[in-house]
């Protein structure tokens, strides 16, 4: 059965989460494990925590991915901002492993006024230092992302060349986002298109390395640079575009995760009905 879920609230306590995807039909999820425009992050609720591993085994939701903040921006040029991500990120690398999530799914981060080049460069020295801090079960999922300026992981080669000179266990592979993807300069509308991406993974990365899709359609057109999730076929990538992508020999049995906008009571449900619609 392929795995399919969406971005859960932990509203009322993480355990919740799982009690919601199971109401929806999911059975992977994935989730914030705190506030994530916060930089101050407290530990779990044990009692909760309990009740989330519990539930999950019970309800057969795997894997269990975690977003982390918006705020860690491991390229970043100030070196405060610098070291702030980079303790928030080993503190959600230890809520990760309390909860006994099995990948963290992480923006690398923006260069902002500096050049990508050099964004990477400190993204890859900031992951070698949490490396050596301690070893965690879970792993890192490095995602790609919409070529917004500054945007330092939009193209394979680039989420490459970060993991290549990492060089680090901690990494577990990669997120490929469908709406960034294509806001990015994939067109992934089309055959051809598709399969240009297909052949940058593998020569990059190696399709084994896809552990996770976001499914997101985007609002914004192809090249747009601009990250703007939209209902799936609602947006320009359509339908069609995401069947071909989710039914394509070397993603089809990796788990999908829906990230599309949430401003009706129905919106979820009826997103995860059209997507089971495309199998």
């Amino acid at each position: 059965m392929r795995r399919l879920g969406v971005h859960t609230s932990i509203a009322g306590g993480v355990h919740l989460s799982i009690e919601r995807a199971r109401e929806l039909g999911c059975n992977t999820i994935q989730i914030f494990s705190h506030n994530p425009r916060q930089w101050l992050v407290g530990e779990t609720d044990k009692e909760q925590t309990a009740q989330f591993k519990a539930m999950r085994e019970a309800y057969d939701i795997n894997p269990v991915y975690i977003h982390t903040s918006y705020l860690i921006n491991l390229a970043a040029s100030n070196s405060d901002i610098l070291d702030k991500s980079i303790r928030l990120l080993i503190h959600e690398l230890d809520l990760a492993d309390a909860l006994g999530a099995d990948y963290v799914v992480l923006h690398t981060g923006s260069a902002s006024q500096d050049t990508e080049e050099n964004g990477r460069k400190r993204a890859i020295e900031a992951l070698k230092i949490i490396s050596k801090r301690k070893t965690w079960n879970a792993k890192l999922l490095l995602e790609n992302t919409a070529g917004e300026r500054g945007d330092i992981s939009s193209h394979m080669k680039d989420i490459a060349e970060i993991i290549d000179n990492a060089n680090s266990t901690l990494i577990g592979g990669v997120c490929i986002d469908t709406c960034h993807a294509f806001a990015a300069g994939y067109d992934i509308t089309n055959n051809k298109g598709l399969e240009e991406l297909v052949d940058e993974i593998g020569r990059y990365l190696g399709t084994e390395s896809v552990k996770l899709i976001h499914l997101n359609d985007s609002k914004k057109g192809h090249g747009s640079h601009v990250d703007r999730h939209e209902h799936i076929g609602e947006g320009g990538i359509g339908k069609r575009g995401l069947k071909m992508f989710i039914n394509h020999p070397a993603f089809k049995t990796v788990p999908l995760i829906l990230e599309t906008p949430k401003k009706a009571e129905d919106d979820d449900p009826r997103n995860l009905k059209i997507v089971k619609g495309l199998f």
